[in-house]
């Protein structure tokens, strides 16, 4: 029951996170772009419950719930998204440049596929110092078609690098159904590389977490890496805003009506689940409250 507690309070964080982000988007004191995962909470929170403080993970421009899954600061991940000067980067670079070192978060990115060499290189750094951590790295499927991935991919495999490839294969890159431009199962690719490729219900974050489990179980033992697919579903539109007419509304809403979130919830005690709720309602309410007292970005930070 305590990993229970512990996996509904991730999600919980993480959706309510970019909900109310959304709300502060929709009322104008989010002054930049902003790409929401709801849906895909099981992704991070599962693959981060299998991890040490000290192991490191690269993201994605759609980032929130692989950050605060890591352990990153409330305060300041919503501070940086409100611009305001208490955030990571001073309030300005929003949620596409968000890291923190200090938990492993070697960093949000807008590039697609651009965490790819940076998590391979930081696992032969890891394995370099001689220290026994892994390298996560979270992409969308559009990432498995450009260069990046098999660069990566093949890199790993020829020097057995302590790396977990994890594909959050949400159905759509941007605005494209994924069905339309990408050939055959991602998973399956690692065959060509000599390692092990895993499909994995996204559904599930416990099948998540015990994926994630023996994935880095690997890794750690020098086995090299492993490419895992977790098959999920984007709820929103690219960012904020879009009206995603390219999406078939029935599918949508059977997603929907799958809720991983609510699905956890229902197996929580009603007492214990409200409580959770509770606390990450505080949570955000007080990240909130202080941001919007901090002061702007400051001009001169740019210096």
């Amino acid at each position: 029951m305590a990993e229970l507690a512990t996996l509904y309070r991730g999600l919980r964080l993480c959706r309510r996170f970019e909900e109310v982000m959304a709300e502060q988007y929709r009322a104008g004191t989010v002054p930049g772009p902003l790409h929401l995962a709801l849906g895909q909470e099981t992704t991070a929170v599962g693959v981060c419950a299998a991890l040490r403080r000290t192991d490191v993970i690269t993201s994605t421009h759609r980032g929130h719930h692989h950050c605060l899954a890591k352990g990153a600061d409330v305060d300041r991940m919503v501070a940086e998204l409100l611009g305001r000067r208490t955030g990571y980067s001073k309030g300005r670079n929003g949620s596409m440049h968000l890291a923190d070192p200090d938990v492993g978060l070697l960093g949000t990115n807008g590039i697609v596929g651009g965490g790819l060499p940076i998590a391979t290189g930081a696992a032969l750094g890891l394995r370099t110092q001689g220290r026994s951590d892994v390298a996560v790295c979270f992409f969308g499927e559009g990432a498995t078609s450009t260069g990046n991935f098999g660069e990566a991919l093949n890199v790993a495999a020829l020097w057995r690098l302590p790396v977990v490839f994890v594909c959050e294969h949400n159905r759509f890159a941007e605005l494209t159904p994924s069905s339309t431009h990408i050939a055959g199962d991602v998973y399956r690719r690692a065959e060509a590389y000599g390692f092990p490729g895993e499909r994995v219900d996204g559904a599930d974050v416990r099948g998540v977490l015990r994926a994630a489990e023996q994935a880095v179980a690997r890794a750690r033992a020098g086995e090299g890496p492993t490419l895992l697919e977790v098959m999920t579903y984007r709820w929103s539109g690219h960012y904020v805003g879009d009206a995603a007419a390219y999406r078939d509304k029935a599918e949508a809403a059977a997603f929907r009506d799958g809720d991983p979130v609510a699905a956890l919830r229902a197996e929580l005690a009603g007492l214990e689940a409200d409580a959770i709720d509770a606390q990450v309602e505080d949570l955000l309410a007080g990240a909130l409250e202080r941001a919007l007292a901090a002061p702007t970005a400051d001009p001169e930070d740019l210096g």
